[in-house]
């Protein structure tokens, strides 16, 4: 089952696209959203959040962590015990795979890295975010066959929208239709 990542630059809406459309088409969906933090208008962090409602710190200037990207360090245990967990429960029981995102935060893990090949090779759909930046396993990911990479912009956020969402509503079984 074909797989769609959207790509694009930071704040151009990916992650809402993705909680958009997991609410339209409203099957079994499993899986995770990152979600900023931020304190008095400064971002400090970012929070993993899975569609069942679990949220852990993902990333944050007050961590400690021995992996880093820029100020932010990542939580890579937090990531695995519930993000990872999170993806390889959906290739259980649910109907739509939700990895936001694959970047170099979550890339610090050899296991979500396994969980993700593992999801593509699942047969089930996965609807995803991808880092636009050069990496070796991103960029492995975006070459896949069974891989769409979406560009997403403000200038085409509502095509992208209808489109995606009819390209989901055929790999899940479901009619078209706009909402």
């Amino acid at each position: 089952m074909p797989a769609i990542l959207l790509s694009g630059r930071p704040g151009c809406g990916k992650t809402t696209l993705i909680r958009k459309l997991v609410q339209i088409l409203a099957v079994p969906a499993v899986g995770f959203y990152t979600e900023e933090v931020r304190q008095k208008g400064r971002r400090q962090g970012f929070d993993l959040i899975t569609l069942d409602g679990q949220r852990v710190t993902l990333a944050s200037v007050h961590s400690h962590s021995l992996w880093r990207v820029s100020k932010y360090g990542v939580e890579v245990e937090a990531l695995e015990d519930v993000g990872v967990a999170a993806i390889e429960e959906g290739m259980k029981a649910a109907q739509l795979l939700v990895i936001d995102e694959i970047g170099k935060m979550e890339l610090f893990s050899p296991r979500f890295r396994e969980a993700v090949l593992a999801a593509l090779d699942s047969g089930k759909p996965v609807l995803g975010t991808v880092m636009l930046a050069a990496h070796p396993f991103a960029d492995a990911v975006k070459r896949r066959a069974d891989v769409e990479v979406v560009a997403l912009a403000e200038h085409n956020r509502a095509q992208v929208e209808e489109n995606v969402l009819a390209k989901l509503r055929a790999f899940i079984g479901q009619p078209a239709g706009r909402y």
